[in-house]
């Protein structure tokens, strides 16, 4: 019996979209509330905007790209540089704000120069493994908060032997075990909410061994507004800032890509990436004036949506409704928080491994010839550059990763595509 897709635009009685909104929520919470600790601010903030960053992406993309905004990692290197030596968070706040703004131009550019320009500078052989290495690049941090790899050592600090944590691994198994089981063995109802089942057959473990800080949840208050705070424009913030955003612009563009091959929509044409774009700068230049981390479209999501098939606006605003209403309750808001790292670790391996297939399932649905030696160099060299470890510096912004890779990318895609104009290269290869 073929599995039950649930569409775009449908919408599910509330006792059934609940608990697939609730899902995605566990899905995007432990990382996006990761980047505001880094940075020292409140997370409430962080998760207050990404629920209202994401309703109002929704509403400018007309609902019709079930996308879920949190909190970027592409920013947190130069932000760390801003707070540290040019004036604190507020001063970073402006460089956030231009990144929206920044995202609000490129909209227009596209809407009225349209998207062709994308297959030549980013073409099926580079977005297929550029979106592969998204989630193959996400995989060793999944593995660190499973407690099967150890976290990357400090500059100057004394490297120790790797030890394993026989209860962190054992719930992290526990919880990947039952997320990958419920994907396939689970029926009816149960089928669409799996990793939802998963984080929390894996939290009810870790708190029978013991592994739960009860006394926060006990502490918390029941209601408590976010930390605002106003921005203080400074240049140097916005120029130390600002190489940033061309990362955060290649990833947004994979996002929807991928988006779009699961749901099986060109998203890209209708509602369009200038919508997109559109409603992601609005969200950020408002997430910059409360005083939030950027955001930005979620790889966690698109995992999920990937594995349940439940594509639903509705139920990614009503995931964004459950930011906002837990960033108020100061209870509800600490218990998420108590979720340990070891049970995120271990359905994270499942998630992430889910969007790395992905990249493979777009080489195959491009029909993507690699017997051609340009795609062969092109897939090749993007995946060298992603997987390696190599990096570059550009100003005080290192790329390396996903970001290298896509823009190492589109350079030996243009450079290739000039070849052809001027007659060096064959047209056919």
């Amino acid at each position: 019996m073929a599995r039950r897709i649930i569409g775009i635009h449908e919408k599910l009685p509330i006792l059934e979209s609940l608990p697939l909104s609730f899902q995605h929520l566990t899905a995007m919470f432990g990382a996006t509330i990761l980047v505001p600790i880094l940075l020292g601010v409140d997370p409430a903030i962080a998760l207050l905007m990404n629920g209202v960053g994401t309703l109002i992406y929704s509403w400018v993309t007309k609902g019709g790209i079930p996308a879920y905004l949190g909190s970027s990692f592409a920013f947190i290197a130069p932000a760390m540089l801003v707070i540290s030596s040019y004036g604190g968070f507020s001063h970073a706040q402006s460089g956030f704000i231009f990144f929206g703004l920044f995202f609000i131009v490129i909209s227009f550019v596209v809407k009225y120069w349209g998207i062709r320009w994308i297959d030549v500078v980013m073409p099926p052989a580079v977005m297929g493994a550029v979106v592969a290495i998204i989630g193959l690049e996400l995989a060793p941090v999944a593995a660190q908060m499973s407690g099967l790899a150890p976290w990357p050592t400090a500059v100057g600090q004394t490297v120790q032997p790797f030890v394993l944590a026989p209860n962190v691994v054992i719930v992290s198994m526990f919880t990947l075990i039952v997320g990958m089981l419920g994907s396939v063995l689970f029926k009816g109802f149960m089928q669409v909410i799996p990793i939802l089942f998963a984080v929390i057959a894996g939290y009810v473990l870790a708190l029978s061994m013991g592994m739960v800080d009860i006394e926060k949840i006990s502490n918390a208050e029941w209601f408590a507004l976010p930390h605002f705070q106003t921005p203080v424009f400074d240049i140097n913030a916005i120029v130390i800032i600002a190489p940033a955003c061309i990362v955060v612009l290649a990833e947004h563009i994979s996002h929807l890509i991928v988006t779009g091959k699961i749901t099986e929509s060109d998203l890209m044409a209708k509602p369009g990436l200038h919508r997109s774009l559109l409603g992601d700068g609005i969200s950020n230049v408002l997430s910059g004036f409360a005083g939030s981390p950027p955001n930005t479209t979620y790889g966690e999501n698109i995992g999920v949506m990937a594995i349940t098939r439940v594509y639903s606006v509705w139920v990614i605003r009503g995931a964004a409704l459950l930011a906002i209403a837990f960033s108020l309750i100061g209870k509800v808001s600490a218990a998420i928080q108590t979720i340990p790292d070891a049970v995120m670790g271990g359905i994270t391996m499942l998630l992430y491994g889910v969007i790395a297939v992905q990249g493979f399932r777009m080489f195959v649905s491009q029909k993507v010839d690699f017997s051609k030696n340009s795609n062969m160099v092109l897939g090749a060299i993007t995946f060298v550059v992603g997987v390696s470890g190599a990096s570059i510096n550009i100003g005080t912004v290192q790329l390396k990763g996903m970001a290298f890779a896509a823009i190492s990318g589109v350079v030996l895609s243009l450079f290739f595509y000039l070849f052809r104009k001027l007659g060096i290269m064959n047209k056919e290869e």
